[in-house]
């Protein structure tokens, strides 16, 4: 039986901050401001992170952007292996996305399987002018051909390992922590 063991931390709650501070800033000169930029939240430690975004462009830009809380579940490939009956949460788009830069924001980018789902949700609720993809960790071994417009940290990774994102209110914790799957 297969066990996960903690192999080092990769980010500390400084580190996180750190990161979300200059993917702010970048996201503001990639944009040339924030004008018509929503951000939106994969649930669930997207959500979080993308708040943290918001309110920290607001500290810098001095307005309020739009948050939205994007529910993937009925889109991804592997609903099936999930459960018999997965759980489904509500998808909270709070202005319309027509038209807007959409900055969809999750923890780490894997396959891109999690992207290619959130992105299939999306184009359901309108016809974003553009999608800009901001990751807090990008681990590699893509199986899809999506990357990252904004990433927090690169860690390259074995398929042996796992990397586990921490982040309050949803975890005790604030730190990413790269594990081990030992046989």
């Amino acid at each position: 039986m297969a066990t996960l063991v903690d192999k080092t931390i990769l980010m500390d709650a400084q580190a996180i901050k750190r990161a979300l501070t200059r993917i702010s800033h970048e996201i503001i000169e990639k944009n040339k401001g924030i004008e018509n930029i929503i951000i939106v939240g994969i649930r669930t430690r997207g959500v979080p992170l993308a708040e943290r975004l918001a309110a920290e462009i607001e500290k810098i830009e001095g307005k309020k952007l739009s948050v939205g809380i994007l529910d993937i579940t009925l889109y991804r490939d592997d609903l099936s292996t999930l459960s018999y009956q997965p759980i489904v949460h509500q998808t909270q788009i709070p202005t319309d996305i027509n038209g807007k830069t959409i900055i969809l924001v999750d923890d780490v980018l894997y396959t891109g399987r999690t992207v290619r789902a959130a992105l299939g949700a999306l184009i359901d609720i309108g016809r974003p002018k553009a999608v800009q993809l901001a990751v807090l960790v990008d681990r590699g071994h893509r199986e899809l051909p999506i990357r990252a417009d904004y990433v927090g940290k690169n860690v390259p990774t074995s398929s042996k390992e796992i990397v586990g994102v921490l982040i309050s209110p949803i975890d005790n914790d604030e730190q990413v922590v790269l594990k081990e799957i030992v046989e």
